[in-house]
C-alpha cells in the first residue's frame, strides 16, 4: 500500500503563539511544514489577557515584525484599542500595547496559517516522539498516526500534564474546558531531560451588563492610531474601538479575599510549583504587600461587540464564592455577575539550560523547544521563541 502521508522537513507541535510563528517561519523559508494542534478552533488562543505588547513586551513584537514574523500584523488586524504606555516618560520607556478582539485574533492567525504555502495542519494530540540514536525522526499521535520529519519543534504551552485549581477543586486540563496532553514528559524524562512544574493563572471573566461603569475611570486608546507592524504601514483598522476602565480594590475586598486563604492552593500546599514573576495573583499581592490598602485593576473588553470583560490584576485561584464575594465589594461591581472564576494551572516545563541558543535540545538532535515549555510567560516571548526555533530548524534542513 502506498504511503498516504508525506515526509515533512519540520513538524511543529502546538498552535499557540510560539507554534504559529514557528510553523510560518519554517514554511516561509521553504521547509515542508506540518502544524499539529489539539483544536483548530483554538489557534493562537489568547488564554489569559486579550492584549499584545505593553511594558517589556511591546518591543518584542516589533522585533518579531522586523524578522518577518506575523504577530504584529495579526495584532493590528484584531486591535480594538492601541495605547503607547509611559508617554509621560522619555521615548526609551514608551511601550506599545494593543487590546485585541480575542476571537478575531485567533481567526486572523488561522487565516495566515491556511494561506501559507508549504504549511499543512493536522488536528490531534502528539503523545510520543520518534527517536533513534539521539536523533528525532518524527512524532506519533493519539490516533496512532506516525508523521516523519527531519526536525520537530515542541510548543506545548500549558498542556503537558496540565492541572487546574479553583480553591480546593482540582481537575486536569491544558486550559479551561480543554484536555491536558500526556505522554511526552515521561518519554523526555526517560531520554535524560530534566523537568519541573510551573504555575500560572488567569482572572475571573465578567459580564459587562452587570457593571456600573459610571463608578469606574474610563481609559481610552490613542486617537492617533498606531500599528505594531511596519510591514503593512498603509493598513487601516476598521474594528470598533473600545475603552478600558480602571477600578480599585479596598480593605473590605482584601479582608473578604483573605477569608479564603486556607482554601487557596497557593497557601495550603496544593501547589508546589513556581509562578511567573510578572503577573502575580491577587492573593499573592495581598500576602506580599500586606501594607497596601488598594490595588489597581483594569477592566478590559474581550472583543469588539461582546459583553465579556477581563479583570486585569485579579488573577486568582481562590474558591469561586470567595472571588465573587470580594468582587462585589469593589466600587462599580456591587451587582457583578461572572461567566467563570479565575483559576491557577500547573504544567510541565523543561529548564532551558538543556537547549543551545538555536533552541535545539542538547540531548536530541533535531528537536527544538519554544515557548512555555521553556518556562516563559506571555504571548510575546513565546512568539519570539517560536520564530527563532522555526528559523533555525528550517536553516538546519537547508544546510545553512
Amino acid at each position: 500500500m502506498a504511503n498516504l502521508l508525506p515526509d515533512y522537513d519540520v513538524i511543529v507541535v502546538g498552535a499557540g503563539h510560539a507554534g504559529c510563528e514557528a510553523a510560518c517561519a519554517a514554511a516561509h523559508l521553504g521547509s515542508h511544514t506540518l502544524l499539529i494542534t489539539l483544536d483548530m478552533n483554538k489557534i493562537a488562543q489568547m488564554s489569559c489577557n486579550p492584549a499584545i505588547g505593553g511594558i517589556a513586551k511591546g518591543q518584542i513584537v516589533r522585533e518579531i515584525d522586523a524578522l518577518g514574523g506575523l504577530t504584529g500584523i495579526v495584532t493590528d488586524q484584531s486591535s480594538i484599542q492601541f495605547r503607547m504606555l509611559n508617554r509621560s516618560k522619555g521615548p526609551a520607556m514608551w511601550s506599545p500595547r494593543s487590546q485585541c478582539d480575542r476571537m478575531k485574533f485567533s481567526a486572523n492567525w488561522r487565516y495566515q496559517l491556511e494561506h501559507t504555502d508549504g504549511l499543512d495542519m493536522w488536528q490531534d494530540d502528539v503523545v510520543e516522539l520518534v527517536v533513534k540514536d539521539g536523533q528525532v525522526y518524527g512524532v506519533k499521535t493519539a490516533l496512532g498516526v506516525v508523521f516523519n520529519a527531519k526536525r520537530v519543534i515542541l510548543t506545548n504551552g500549558t498542556f503537558l500534564n496540565g492541572l487546574m485549581h479553583i480553591g480546593r477543586v482540582s481537575f486536569e486540563g491544558g486550559r479551561i474546558s480543554e484536555p491536558a496532553s500526556h505522554g511526552l514528559t515521561a518519554q523526555l524524562c526517560s531520554l535524560g531531560f530534566e523537568t519541573g512544574r510551573m504555575k500560572t493563572g488567569t482572572p475571573v471573566r465578567i459580564d459587562g451588563k452587570s457593571i456600573d461603569f459610571s463608578k469606574l475611570t474610563e481609559q481610552g486608546g490613542d486617537n492617533d492610531f498606531h500599528c505594531f507592524s511596519y510591514l503593512h504601514y498603509d493598513y487601516r483598522n476598521t474594528l470598533i474601538q473600545r475603552p478600558c476602565y480602571m477600578a480599585y480594590t479596598n480593605e473590605a475586598v482584601h479582608h473578604a479575599l483573605r477569608q479564603g486563604f486556607t482554601d487557596s492552593p497557593l497557601f495550603n500546599g496544593t501547589i508546589q510549583s513556581v509562578g511567573p514573576r510578572y503577573c502575580p495573583s491577587i492573593e499573592t499581592k495581598l500576602n506580599t504587600f500586606a501594607d497596601r490598602t488598594s490595588h489597581h485593576l483594569f477592566l478590559e473588553p474581550e472583543g469588539e461587540t461582546t459583553t465579556e470583560f477581563y479583570l486585569n490584576g485579579f488573577s486568582s485561584s481562590l474558591p469561586w464564592d470567595v472571588q465573587l464575594t470580594g468582587l462585589r465589594l469593589i466600587e462599580g461591581f456591587e451587582n457583578v455577575r461572572i461567566f467563570r472564576p479565575g483559576y491557577a494551572i500547573e504544567y510541565d516545563y523543561f529548564p532551558p539550560t538543556q537547549l543551545y541558543h538555536t533552541l535545539e535540545t542538547k540531548l536530541i538532535q533535531g528537536l527544538y523547544f519554544a515557548g512555555q515549555i521553556n518556562g516563559t510567560t506571555g504571548y510575546e516571548e513565546a512568539a519570539a521563541q517560536g520564530l527563532v526555533a522555526g528559523i533555525n530548524a528550517a536553516m538546519e534542513v537547508l544546510g545553512k
